[in-house]
């Protein structure tokens, strides 16, 4: 686009009366630069040193004709709309022209004018719209930096963003996996706005979410009246990501039965809506992930290993941030730093029994846990540093108590043991089954006194 005052529009008309009239008409806006040609081959010679944001045409020039006017420029321009003017009222020549990529076409008469004022109107609307999303978009790119979001120098977090910037390089399947929290759909979005796909949708499906009597029409779509309650078509989100991305988070949740169908659809590249016969072609990216590991699912009958193969791509395994722990104090600070300015909040620091108090904690709710631990920790601060007792931590005692020094195999048993009883209400028998061990295990522990029910 053209500076934001002016909106350069040429016009291509061999009649130096109704030129003047168009002319003039559009000059009542000052935000117009008008430039008028009266053959096929001006207009032509001057795209090569001026670019429009608008072009009418006739269809009947001296040394052209409107087709062959429009098929030049739109080898040149093939973004600029053009508006083709007719003093003839043809039908066909009309519709060849719209479906070949004309904007509009207007046959000469007493609206034409206003006719194509309100067209100009629309095509800016438009314009600006798209404007508008693109730079949407660029912002998107930036939020998703993966490098500049989520902080981080271990090494560990260094190898996931070498395989990030490897994984936006091509279109290959790319498969996630991490425990809950550590940010895995923050990795398909952050190969989606760095690839050449990033104008397109990125659309993102929780599998375990998704009742499975839905799950197929969710995914592919549906005909109206292919089920009970269908009373319209549904794109499914394949669909909607044809072009674009797709993520399919804990994919080890999809049912066996959809999985052949998941299959036959990434094989042959294109789907079929429930109750449908139309083919419709596919050209996706493919992300998945689960905080379950795939193979042992595929070994334990529960995921095709044909499916799994398919899917598995660029295998990027995101590290718990217990993994990471030389990171986990950037992370806080930036998460706090983030929260204040968002809420209007002036800047605190952390205070030394606070950065204690989070490097022995091991974060079983990962990166997004610590952000909410310091947001919350900035809410409960009074003054300008965050204190030990404004970071709350869930099951704090026991994370810190197990894992905070060195022991034996046999009191952390003991400790785990007691923690159980502790959050179970000394329930044996349900202690017992949760962890996996006899109850005699527990109660000969009471009898040695390594454990008390009180």
């Amino acid at each position: 686009m053209n500076d934001l005052r002016t909106y350069r529009i040429f016009i291509v008309e061999d009649d130096p009366w109704y030129g003047e009239v168009l002319t003039y008409q559009l000059s009542l806006n000052p935000d117009y630069e008008l430039h008028r040609f009266t053959s096929g081959k001006d207009c032509l010679t001057y795209l090569g040193t001026c670019t429009p944001d608008l072009i009418t045409i006739d269809y009947s020039l001296p040394d052209t004709n409107g087709s062959d006017l429009f098929r030049r420029i739109q080898q040149r321009l093939p973004d600029v709309p053009v508006i083709v003017i007719s003093g003839q009222k043809d039908v066909e020549t009309a519709v060849g022209l719209l479906q070949a990529g004309v904007y509009d076409y207007f046959v000469k008469d007493d609206r034409t004018k206003d006719l194509l004022w309100n067209a100009i109107l629309k095509i800016r609307e438009n314009q600006s719209l798209k404007q508008e999303i693109e730079h949407l978009r660029e912002e998107l790119g930036q939020k998703y930096d993966f490098s500049s979001i989520i902080k981080g120098s271990s090494p560990a977090i260094r190898k996931v963003f070498s395989l990030v910037e490897k994984a936006v390089r091509t279109n290959i399947n790319v498969s996630v996996t991490g425990e809950t929290g550590s940010g895995k759909e923050l990795v398909a979005k952050a190969i989606h706005y760095h690839s050449d796909r990033k104008k397109k949708p990125f659309v993102a499906v929780n599998m375990a979410a998704i009742p499975l009597e839905l799950a197929e029409s969710e995914l592919f779509g549906h005909e109206k009246g292919s089920f009970t309650g269908a009373i319209s078509r549904k794109i499914g989100r394949f669909e909607e990501a044809n072009k674009g991305t797709l993520f399919l988070d804990e994919i080890a949740e999809l049912d066996l039965s959809l999985q052949s169908k998941l299959l036959r659809v990434l094989q042959e590249r294109e789907l079929v809506r429930v109750g449908g016969t139309e083919k419709i072609p596919l050209d996706i990216r493919l992300v998945i992930a689960s905080h379950k590991n795939l193979l042992d699912e595929v070994r334990q009958g529960r995921f095709r290993e044909d499916l799994y193969y398919r899917l598995l791509g660029l295998p990027i395994a995101l590290p718990p941030l217990r993994e990471r722990s030389t990171d986990i104090m950037l992370l806080a600070r930036h998460f706090l730093d983030e929260f204040c300015k968002e809420n209007r909040l002036p800047g605190m620091a952390i205070s030394p029994a606070a950065t204690d108090k989070l490097l022995r904690y091991r974060f079983p709710g990962n990166v997004r846990e610590l952000k909410s631990v310091m947001q919350l920790a900035a809410v409960m601060c009074d003054g300008s540093e965050i204190r030990q007792e404004d970071v709350l931590l869930a099951s704090e005692s026991d994370e810190v108590s197990i894992y905070g020094e060195e022991k034996t195999l046999r009191d952390y048993t003991v400790q785990v043991i007691k923690s159980y009883l502790k959050k179970y209400d000394n329930n044996v028998v349900l202690v017992a089954e949760k962890l996996d061990v006899g109850k005699s295990t527990i109660y000969k522990m009471i009898q040695n006194n390594e454990l008390s029910l009180s």
